[in-house]
């Protein structure tokens, strides 16, 4: 793009950074040339956004954003996101610049090696000052709607001392990813004005010009999604501010497509694909550094460039103290609870508005099915914790997500604690990440637990980052029925146990269901998954324990009076008819132990004595789940028997189903006496 033109011509005339005598083009410099000796020195990375962004970056650390180095997690900081992670030398090269303690050059020097804080895509629980892990495209500008969604909430909460803007630079690879609509579409629907995307508009891509795989203009697009739109040359650093100005005023989200030249200052890789995802080449950094006037060795910044990016380091201190003025100014009460609710702590009630729904299961046990406990639990729950912020993806009746307290968050309320995503799984899933990363708030939200699929990039990244987000996925198994195969999971729950760091729960009862959420709520470091069912079970559990029976992933919910001969293992609703396959066996003579386990994860990571005494020692081990084997041998052993599906489901009543697929308590008695004999 323009790659004709002559790149130094193209550097901009001195223009000063705010409180600065260094050229604008000499900061930016500084970013383009740490990028590029990064990567070469790395023989890896993408050099070509850094380089071709530096201005829009140079503009926004040095004369908008908001923060401190000295507290990256100051809660009302300006957000900003880089939704181009491959580009993740820029954000590495204006943290060590601006003064972040987290990015040394050291650390630079060390670009994509173990053990040093600048992984290949940016990591936030690595390096702080990295506020999202992103990489896999579109994820980012879904985060930051989350982002924007919190602040917007939490303003509506507590006035004053949430006062931030969340900015994003995005490139054509993350408008290109489906998930971008979904995001955009929400964010313009909630008119959520302290958002700002700045749109790195280069037109490369790895394959080459964007125009060999689309033709949208996204200018129009963000504008029929109904934001604000902006068009400005992405090197011209007056053009960039005063876009900044106009967004910070608007009534809407803003988008800014700011015109780049990706590789920005190389003869002869400028504006085209080679110089976005592999080195430059000694031959052409050389050619760089002499078309950018940048005559420094590898790494090094002159000390005038480096005092005037430290100093917009230091823009943001009176802001801080006059933020810090702010909270002070709350009542005892609001600065008490706005601090818990930053720190991510459940409130002193908590654990008393769980007792309080045990004792209502225990007087009055509920034949009801786990979605529809699951909103029971909410009930108490939500009114305990006001940080609970729900939605569902268009299936509110469904999903039981909403309780009847919640009001609706909407763009003329956002002080509401339900939000309606509409159809949009996988967006929806990604701003509930943003949500949590932002702090202040607990998301959860319900969809059909065979559409984890679409969630299931977001979920992935909210495991790896260890943020508590909380997913009600309901509809649980062939118990469905009439909706048939495309909406039976039969894959999906193995496909979530194996996402390391994720809970995944599949209550058999109400009570289990409390406990459930009681251990997604305290795992702040990890994210949960709720999987429930449609069709109703009956309250099994007849033990109220003070503790959660739950927390060891697994326990004995039936016994023999003697030693088991058979122990069988069942989650959700087929822990009912386990229940009745051992009476079964009784009737023969055969002793048989039921364990629910409603928790793999919890399970497989106790100390070896605790699980061994759950597993126990039967002669035969028996597993029931209306869902595939995998990841049941580490329970019940590579020669257990497995009652379950080894196909996909079909449309019918579900006790029909149950009976042809062969999940009955007989089916269950009957693989026992086979093994025995």
């Amino acid at each position: 793009m323009n790659s004709q033109a002559s790149p130094t011509a193209a550097v901009p005339a001195a223009r000063h950074a705010e409180g600065a005598s260094v050229a604008h083009n000499e900061m930016a410099n500084a970013i383009r040339a740490l990028a590029m000796d990064a990567v070469e020195q790395a023989n890896s990375g993408h050099p070509g956004l850094p380089m071709g962004a530096a201005d829009i970056a140079t503009v926004l650390f040095t004369q908008v954003l908001k923060f401190d180095p000295a507290d990256p997690k100051w809660p009302d900081r300006d957000r900003f996101v880089l939704s181009a992670g491959h580009g993740s030398m820029l954000l590495y090269a204006l943290l060590y610049l601006t003064g972040y303690e987290s990015v040394s050059i050291d650390d630079i020097k060390h670009f994509r090696k173990l053990g040093y804080r600048t992984p290949g895509h940016p990591e936030n629980f690595e390096t702080a000052g990295v506020e999202t892990t992103t990489g896999p495209l579109g994820q980012g500008i879904a985060n930051a709607v989350g982002m924007a969604i919190a602040e917007r909430h939490l303003a509506a909460q507590f006035g004053g001392v949430v006062d931030h803007h969340t900015y994003v630079l995005a490139s054509d690879g993350d408008l290109m990813e489906g998930i971008s609509q979904e995001a955009i579409a929400l964010a313009g629907h909630l008119k959520l004005n302290r958002l700002v995307v700045l749109f790195d508009d280069n037109g490369i891509s790895i394959d080459g010009a964007i125009s060999l795989s689309d033709s949208t203009d996204q200018v129009k697009r963000f504008e029929a999604s109904g934001w604000a739109t902006i068009r400005i040359d992405g090197h011209d650093p007056h053009a960039i501010a005063a876009a900044l100005a106009k967004a910070q005023q608007s009534d809407r989200p803003t988008l800014i497509a700011c015109k780049t030249r990706i590789g920005f200052g190389a003869p002869t890789k400028e504006g085209s694909a080679k110089s976005h995802g592999a080195a430059l080449g000694a031959d052409e950094v050389a050619g760089a550094r002499k078309n950018l006037h940048w005559d420094h060795p590898p790494f090094e910044i002159p000390a005038d460039v480096l005092t005037a990016w430290r100093a917009a380091g230091q823009r943001s201190k009176t802001a801080h103290a006059d933020w810090q003025k702010r909270l002070m100014a709350l009542s005892a009460e609001q600065r008490f609870e706005f601090e818990r609710r930053t720190r991510g702590d459940l409130p002193k009630g908590f654990s008393g508005a769980v007792k309080a729904v045990k004792e209502k299961l225990a007087a009055e046990p509920k034949n009801i099915a786990s979605r529809a406990s699951s909103e029971f639990a909410l009930e108490g729950l939500t009114a305990a914790l006001p940080e609970m912020v729900g939605g569902s993806a268009d299936l509110t009746g469904s999903n039981n997500t909403r309780t009847k307290s919640m009001k609706a968050m909407s763009a003329a309320d956002y002080g509401g604690r339900f939000i309606h995503y509409g159809i949009r799984e996988h967006g929806m899933a990604a701003a509930m990440n943003g949500m949590a990363l932002h702090g202040g708030i607990i998301p959860y939200s319900g969809t059909f637990l065979v559409f984890s699929d679409y969630c299931r990039p977001s979920i992935r990244l909210a495991a790896l980052m260890g943020e508590r987000v909380i997913h009600v996925m309901t509809h649980d198994s062939i118990g469905l029925g009439e909706d048939g195969p495309t909406h039976q999971p039969v894959e999906q729950l193995a496909a979530l146990r194996a996402i390391p760091n994720l809970l995944v729960f599949r209550p058999c009862d109400a009570v289990e269901t409390l406990e459930c959420w009681q251990l997604a709520l305290e795992s702040r470091d990890r994210p949960s998954v709720l999987a429930l069912s449609r069709q109703n079970l009956p309250q099994l559990r007849n033990r109220f324990d003070a503790d959660n029976i739950c927390a060891h992933g697994a326990y004995e919910i039936a016994a023999p009076d003697g030693k088991a001969d058979v122990s069988i293992f069942a989650t959700g609703s087929e822990v009912e008819i386990a229940v009745a396959g051992a009476k079964r066996l009784a009737e023969r003579n055969i002793p048989a132990r039921v364990v629910s386990v409603p928790c793999f994860e919890l399970l497989l990571e106790q100390p070896d004595s605790i699980r061994r005494a759950i597993i126990g020692n039967a002669k035969v081990n028996v597993g029931v789940e209306a869902a595939i084997r995998q990841g049941w041998d580490a329970i019940i052993g590579s020669d257990g028997v497995f009652v379950g599906m080894t196909s996909f489901g079909a449309s019918a009543p579900y006790k029909d189903l149950y009976k042809h697929f062969g999940i009955t308590a007989e089916a269950v008695a009957e693989a026992a006496l086979a093994r025995l004999t």
